[in-house]
């Protein structure tokens, strides 16, 4: 087996094995790095890599609000609000080549990874 076919079966393997609050840090992990990577490629004006980072960045905004309750908890309909937000700066940004709005986009992101990923461990910890 190959180095790359075995990191692919291991990545499966830890995306399958993972709790729903492991996937949502992983989502937000993943998304905070397509934003630093799209940054990185905008800087270096490799516009085709910045915009497939914006792009990918994209799906991840999409699928964290298709799978929001936003019914579940009082903070649900701003946290929709903020994703609609997202999406729409990332759109503006991968058309514009815009390194402020990806700024800002990571300005807001990585905050809420950070709560997302104290949330899931003091969970896990509660658990254990």
């Amino acid at each position: 087996m190959s180095a790359a076919s075995l990191r692919a079966r291991y990545l499966g393997d830890t995306v399958a094995t993972a709790s729903p609050q492991q996937l949502l840090v992983m989502l937000y992990d993943r998304l905070a790095l397509d934003l630093e990577r799209a940054q990185k490629a905008v800087a270096a004006g490799s516009r085709e890599a910045a915009s497939e980072q914006l792009l990918h960045a994209q799906e991840i905004v999409l699928e964290l609000l298709s799978s929001l309750h936003v019914d579940a908890w009082e903070g649900g309909p701003r946290l929709a609000a903020l994703y609609n937000w997202l999406i729409t700066e990332l759109m503006h940004a991968n058309t514009k080549m815009d390194t402020n709005r990806i700024s800002a986009c990571r300005q807001v992101v990585e905050p809420l990874r950070d709560a997302w990923r104290q949330a899931a461990a003091s969970l896990a910890g509660s658990s254990a």
